[in-house]
């Protein structure tokens, strides 16, 4: 089985997933990294050439790559769960967990970060709520669980989600 990280940009999907690589020794897959790789060119430059519709073709098609795979830990980028066809990849091998976190902790944790196109225009807590609402019913969908991470350790996520997986 993998574990299926989604979430809202800055809610600590990879963070997350490294200190559970390390617990349950998993290996990563950071799809936003990997997709970087693949295209030679960062996030930021796929949304300015291509568009979003293309990088979000990307996701789905790593994901479909991703379905061979045993024991990952998949962190997603922020709008990998807004597809439907992505989420069913997701679930057909993995349990998919949603991070969630407060506009105003993500804000803190994204302030100084120049690589998230989506949130250009949006670095306040009212725009980050805005973008957050038109994507909550999605992941809410997703999610097999969900974990807050407002004010809590990365150990104390990790415990909380061992739980919900007993994992021990």
């Amino acid at each position: 089985m993998n574990l299926v990280l989604i979430g809202f940009m800055g809610t600590g999907k990879s963070t997350v997933a490294a200190y559970l690589s390390r617990q349950y020794d998993m290996e990563i897959v950071e799809m936003d990294e990997l997709l970087a790789i693949q295209e030679g060119m960062s996030i930021p430059e796929i949304f300015q050439l291509h568009g979003e519709p293309y990088f979000r073709s990307l996701e789905t098609k790593l994901l479909k790559n991703l379905q061979n795979c045993q024991n990952k830990i998949i962190s997603c980028g922020g709008g990998a769960a807004l597809r439907e066809e992505n989420v069913k990849e997701m679930k057909k091998n993995g349990k998919v967990i949603l991070l969630t976190a407060s506009p105003e902790t993500i804000l803190e944790r994204v302030k100084k970060d120049t690589s998230r196109p989506l949130l250009k225009d949006r670095k306040t807590p009212e725009g980050i709520a805005s973008l957050m609402a038109q994507r909550q019913e999605k992941y809410l969908a997703a999610a097999d669980f969900v974990i807050s991470t407002d004010h809590k350790s990365v150990a104390k996520i990790c415990e909380e989600i061992a739980e919900k997986l007993h994992f021990s």
